[in-house]
């Protein structure tokens, strides 16, 4: 009696020019050929700059520990535990959730695959061994399909916004945001689907576009960031601060409703510019950022937004610390600099021996150290008979 072929015997006999026909929400396995990188990952920095897989593969190396997982399955095989998350395109199925390790197969498939990341992309990938007994580990996926990637949002979204596989903020972010704005989903229901309790995806949405409004006018590329690094985190801490939403034309309570594209009114985009090359800074103008760590520069840096001296400096001089030092009040800043004066005079007279009489620069230094104490001293005097006149 001829047996008859199973579903999954079909799909995996089927050319990859015709993909087979899946059904929804049934977990399937599939030939790897009927698979597609998603360029709309949001695991990529940068919107519309991954034009090709061998792109997407060359950021996933670079970026997204892509190594370790060539290592684990050159010494273990693909072990098939949870299957994609796959939509069904024009030719082939694209892989919603799963692109990191649909990149690992790949390059193990294709060995010219990664000859052309080596010469387009300008990257060496190292490629583990794969013992023979592990190569059919490779041939066939499990694959979950379903009809819309909104069907998709709020497994992917729980598992890589708080769950154990977590994505960089940034990419948190441009999931939520695109979930938002294709789905009309609220975000308060967005942020009950992925777990999160404390708005933080609303603020990181709010960030997003700005960011992208910061692109799309020509602003600011996120490709052109001094460091390798992107600290998106930088971006919606910042916003979320009154002295930043001021400077940048926003309300106070802008943070406080749904985000909308196109934030910041085109007579603040100028500063909306000015603040992410401070942040971020730009490999193309040979510029550093001026915020280093989040903390204190960027609590620092919305002060001198506050401050027209401030803000006067710190485009002449790019000095985050001299910038800063404008804003501070003169009488506490003199009480410290009086007592630092003090502290390392005493020092300097702990070791006069080391001073042997013969060389009279010493002696110079010295001595305008004593004409620039006087000075101060004979002011400071001047300006308490002053107050002692005017008071009595």
């Amino acid at each position: 009696m001829q047996r008859t072929a199973t579903d999954s015997e079909k799909a995996m006999s089927t050319t990859p020019q015709s993909p087979p026909e899946l059904r929804i929400r049934q977990a399937t396995p599939v030939p790897v050929e009927c698979l597609k990188l998603d360029c709309d990952n949001p695991r990529l920095t940068g919107a519309g700059s991954f034009a090709t897989e061998e792109q997407i593969i060359a950021h996933l190396y670079r970026a997204e520990d892509l190594g370790e997982l060539l290592q684990s399955i050159g010494s273990n095989g693909y072990l098939d535990i949870e299957p994609f998350i796959v939509l069904k395109g024009s030719d082939r199925y694209t892989v919603l959730e799963g692109n990191r390790r649909l990149a690992a197969i790949r390059l193990f498939r294709e060995p010219d695959l990664v000859i052309r990341i080596s010469r387009n992309e300008v990257l060496d990938i190292t490629m583990p061994e794969l013992p023979d007994e592990h190569r059919p580990t490779l041939d066939n996926i499990s694959v979950y399909r379903v009809a819309t990637r909104e069907e998709a949002a709020p497994f992917i979204g729980f598992k890589h916004i708080n769950g154990a596989a977590r994505w960089s903020s940034y990419a948190k972010a441009k999931f939520a945001a695109r979930w938002h704005s294709e789905s009309g989903v609220p975000l308060d229901k967005i942020s009950k689907h992925i777990g999160d309790r404390h708005a933080t995806v609303k603020r990181m949405v709010n960030a997003i576009y700005a960011l992208e409004q910061a692109e799309e006018g020509g602003m600011f590329d996120i490709e052109d960031r001094w460091n390798p690094r992107f600290s998106f985190s930088h971006l919606y801490t910042a916003l979320a601060r009154p002295d930043y939403r001021e400077y940048l034309g926003l309300s106070r309570n802008w943070s406080k409703y749904d985000p909308m594209p196109n934030p910041v009114a085109a007579s603040h985009t100028e500063h909306l510019a000015e603040v992410l090359k401070w942040i971020y800074g730009s490999k193309q103008d040979d510029l550093e950022p001026i915020v280093r760590s989040q903390n204190p520069d960027l609590k620092r840096l919305g002060k001198v937004l506050g401050s027209d001296e401030g803000l006067a400096i710190l485009k002449t001089s790019l000095s985050l610390d001299e910038a800063y030092d404008s804003t501070l009040p003169a009488r506490p800043k003199l009480l410290e600099a009086l007592l630092r004066a003090r502290r390392e005079l005493r020092e300097a007279s702990h070791h006069l021996r080391g001073f042997d009489g013969q060389d009279i620069s010493y002696v110079d230094i010295a001595e305008d150290l004593s004409e620039t104490a006087q000075a101060i001293h004979d002011r400071m005097k001047s300006k308490m008979a002053a107050v002692i006149r005017t008071t009595g």
